[in-house]
């Protein structure tokens, strides 16, 4: 059925309303689609369709696709798709508080997860084509192994035995690597503390935890003595304290290797004591740009938890100091 034809304004004041109208009409219809596309350049169809949508019930529609020069079929087309997209409104919202919430380490599929287990019914593919309609892209790289994974089981005996105590420097060593998250960049830090007066004798940080870390960790520590026989090397069964080169580096120096029971982090508590000094007192408590940031921070941190930084246990001395005094007391 046709619509009926729509009556022109006859008179003056007629015609003087049907132009405030269209004036005020275009007017409102600027200002709808701007509100509707803020952060982008031009608004496209889509656009001026939902915008006329929104208006219509303020504006006859004739006029509102009039003044955009829009047929009819255009208009009803976009409106189609505007609702298709409505669908999964709420779910793209979920998404987004999801991935941010996240700070971007979640995929799609932990993602799809996450929505499952707040009540909804999605699947992850669905979840993937929203989250590249809306740019979000998982920014966590997953770190790669080296693939030598070391014998089953422990390849030396726990001669610590939790016997933290020494009398002086360089006779009891502990080593760990633990990993670091700046923004989105994964740090490994491998040190060697000396049980002694807790200080740092070296330390590697690295993107990645390889052999090379290891490596570059203890010859930095052998360069600063001349001799480290009988010192005892603690460290727990990870797969770089297995390797045979890490064994056969410490063979050729003739430290014995010692290695915490399977799964039992206090059996190296020193190291991870540490760990968790360093991490509030610096990682947690200053923002980072950078790992760069960070990897200067942590350079000039290790010298203050060395030098400056004093212990009760120390008799309120930093482990230099402490250090220095056993050896001239």
């Amino acid at each position: 059925m046709a619509r009926p034809k729509k009556k022109e304004p006859q008179t003056e004041l007629e015609k003087l309303q049907a132009e405030n109208l269209r004036l005020r009409a275009e007017n409102a219809l600027l200002k709808k689609v701007k509100a509707l596309v803020e952060e982008t350049e031009s608004p496209g169809t889509a656009q001026w369709a939902k915008a006329i949508d929104e208006l219509r019930s303020e504006y006859p529609l004739d006029l509102l696709l009039k003044l955009r020069q829009m047929a009819r079929s255009v208009f009803y087309y976009h409106l189609k798709l505007l609702k298709i997209a409505d669908k999964y409104a709420a779910e793209k919202k979920e998404i987004r508080d999801i991935f941010h919430e996240h700070k971007g380490r979640y995929g799609y599929r932990r993602i799809t997860a996450e929505m499952r287990n707040r009540g909804y019914t999605i699947n992850h593919k669905t979840v993937r084509r929203i989250m590249i309609e809306m740019g979000l892209k998982c920014q966590i790289r997953k770190v790669r192994y080296r693939s030598y994974k070391g014998e089953v089981g422990k390849v030396a005996p726990n001669i610590i035995g939790r016997d933290f105590a020494t009398v002086a420097p360089n006779r009891k060593w502990a080593t760990d690597v633990t990993q670091i998250n700046i923004g989105f960049t994964k740090l490994y830090l491998s040190p060697i503390l000396d049980m002694f007066n807790g200080e740092i004798i070296s330390y590697n940080i690295s993107t990645s935890p390889n052999l090379e870390q290891v490596y570059d960790m203890l010859d930095k520590a052998f360069a600063r003595f001349e001799s480290l026989d009988g010192l005892i090397l603690h460290s727990d069964q990870g797969w770089q304290y297995q390797h045979y080169g890490y064994r056969k580096r410490l063979e050729e120096h003739h430290i014995i290797q010692s290695m915490s029971r399977k799964g039992n982090c206090l059996d190296n508590s020193m190291m991870e004591n540490f760990f968790g000094i360093m991490k509030s007192e610096l990682l947690y408590a200053e923002k980072f740009d950078s790992s760069q940031d960070f990897i200067k921070a942590l350079e000039e941190y290790i010298n203050y938890y060395n030098n400056k930084r004093i212990k009760s246990r120390l008799k309120g001395k930093s482990p230099v100091q402490y250090r220095t005094l056993s050896q001239y007391g």
